[in-house]
């Protein structure tokens, strides 16, 4: 399995077979990021009114777009080209007390690897949103701070659901037009030994070859390849 970082809580997902699936996809007029051009079987999106996560129609290939806030009010589970996509209901942020941005945390295996993706979050998460992520191997993680998760909530999620490898996402990187923490902000709170701060934009992934212990992989933003300050 290989998995490239486009941007913000961008990802595309590819199986050893080909099959490609892209989570919560931006506007890019919206977050100042390059388009995707990569086509993709699945695009999977956190919720359906967010144009930081949420611009399935800007993914070429014409995949199946899943919303999965919608999938966790409709039994939790669905199961798309092969692939169960599993979710539970989230909130943005109890602060934005009129709109507090409902969406939804999801997980899917691929090629025997379980991903987890924590959507847009802004809270604790809870015992059933804990529970919801045991046994995740690579959690792509919001790292970027308020009015997403709290750093020190997620500590707590990674303590406690103790996924083999984090990736960072969601957090100040060229061109995005978000205030937000840039990356140092998470990888200073852990040893230097645990991180891994590459060149790369993709990582590839194996069932039998997963770290022992907690590795956090932070990999370069396609969508700013090239650019500099």
């Amino acid at each position: 399995m290989k998995i490239t970082w486009q941007g913000h809580a961008c990802f595309y997902v590819e199986s050893s077979s080909g099959m490609r699936i892209v989570t919560d996809p931006y506007t890019p007029s919206i977050a100042g990021l390059a388009p995707l051009t990569e086509p993709a079987d699945i695009v999977v999106m956190s919720s359906d009114n967010d144009t930081y996560h949420s611009d399935g129609a800007g993914v070429p290939g014409n995949p199946v777009i899943v919303n999965a806030l919608a999938v966790a009010r409709e039994g939790g589970s669905r199961e798309v080209k092969g692939v169960t996509i599993r979710a539970i209901e989230a909130m943005e942020s109890l602060v934005h007390k009129t709109h507090p941005d409902n969406n939804a945390l999801y997980r899917f295996a691929v090629d025997g690897v379980e991903v987890g993706h924590m959507g847009d979050v802004g809270n604790p998460l809870s015992l059933a949103q804990m529970e919801f992520f045991r046994g995740v191997d690579v959690l792509l993680a919001l790292t970027g701070g308020p009015p997403t998760i709290e750093l020190d909530d997620l500590d707590a999620v990674i303590r406690e659901v103790q996924p083999k490898i984090v990736i960072p996402m969601h957090y100040r990187i060229l061109q995005l037009n978000l205030n937000i923490f840039a990356l140092d902000a998470f990888t200073s709170r852990y040893p230097a030994g645990v991180v891994d701060v590459r060149d790369d934009i993709s990582l590839d992934v194996s069932a039998d070859v997963l770290p022992m212990s907690l590795r956090i992989v932070a990999l370069q933003a396609r969508a700013t390849v090239g650019l500099s300050f």
